[in-house]
């Protein structure tokens, strides 16, 4: 299977990752133009599901160095496959919040409050299960990282027009909050189901990167039966949707959703493989430098702060300098 060699390529899988959670809400906005986030959300799932297996039979299955795809995921021991299964439950549930909040309060809302404070809380709870890299630097970084959330929902209040939209950004933001409490957890219980001090020669019962992912993957499906089943029964905005109006989807819109999923999978997988050299916590936060993305799309190609004031622009571009400054400590954090 293909393993990395070295902690630079890491920092550049890491950075993939970082554009590939970040851009993958794009196509839920381009689907909501004619499709409920609900909806949208089974063909994104079965995009991460399909994903999976095409990187667990070429990378997962190419070269000499560690086991073959199938061969990881026959041996995996009960305790291992729950861990990662687990974490699928546990970020589908997440992440089903996050796109609830990304359709009320847009993406340069919804992923610096949700994906920032699953970042911040993220990074503790990887470092103490795994610690590596110099603690005082990658903590300052998440500390500058909290800072430009606090300013970009400053930002996203001062922006509200009437009191309609305004309770509707709120409840947005709420969600965004309880999503990214949510979603700092699953990172750790699929890390722990694999060797991360060898991918090479990985313990008996123990997961590479390709099986961790494909069973998170299945458990991100197992679970979208039920909680996005409820989310469509009991919408947080609008009317109930049904599976007759999903399957009456053109081949389009469902093709849009299946690529979200394939970009978010990409991200995801890559973080995976990159957490042998960084090690799970670098991994994750640089990962996790998203909401960066996310808000730039948001506000140069969204246009979601159009015809802001001239402090919710300062205040935008402060958070994107602390963002910046703060993913940069990660990453000089690893080194040392």
């Amino acid at each position: 299977m293909f393993i990395l060699q070295n902690y630079e390529l890491a920092v550049i899988l890491c950075l993939v990752t970082m554009l590939c959670w970040g851009s993958w809400g794009n196509t839920q906005k381009l689907a909501a133009k004619t499709w409920r986030y609900e909806l949208f959300y089974w063909d994104y799932v079965i995009g991460i599901v399909f994903l999976s297996l095409v990187f667990g039979f070429t990378l997962g299955s190419i070269g000499s160095e560690g086991r073959s795809f199938i061969t990881d995921i026959t041996q995996v021991s009960t305790k291992n496959f729950w861990s990662a299964f687990t974490g699928g439950i546990i970020f589908n549930a997440s992440n089903i919040m996050l796109s609830a909040s990304i359709s009320l309060a847009g993406m340069s809302v919804a992923f610096p409050i949700g994906v920032g404070l699953a970042l911040v809380l993220g990074v503790f709870i990887n470092y103490f299960g795994a610690p590596k890299g110099d603690p005082m630097i990658l903590f300052i970084g998440v500390a500058l990282i909290v800072i430009a959330i606090i300013f970009n929902g400053i930002a996203s209040g001062k922006m509200s027009k009437g009191a309609e939209e305004r309770k509707t950004r709120k409840k947005g933001i709420i969600i965004a909050i309880c999503a990214g409490i949510l979603m700092s957890f699953f990172y750790r219980f699929v890390a722990a189901s694999m060797d991360l001090n060898d991918f090479a020669n990985p313990a008996s019962g123990m997961l590479t990167p390709y099986g961790a992912f494909f069973i998170f993957a299945l458990g991100i499906l197992a679970s979208n039966f039920l909680f996005n089943t409820f989310a469509m029964k009991r919408p947080i905005e609008g009317k109930p949707v049904t599976y007759r109006q999903y399957f009456s989807g053109n081949s389009k819109t469902h093709l849009v959703g299946i690529f979200g999923g394939v970009i978010w999978g990409i991200g995801t997988l890559f973080s995976y493989i990159a957490a042998e050299k960084a090690g799970p916590a670098i991994s994750y936060a640089l990962g996790q430098g998203a909401p960066m993305v996310a808000a730039l799309w948001g506000v140069f190609i969204w246009k979601e702060f159009k015809g802001s004031s001239k402090t919710v622009n300062n205040m935008l571009i402060a958070m994107f300098i602390l963002f910046i400054i703060g993913l940069s400590l990660i990453v000089v954090s690893g080194g040392n």
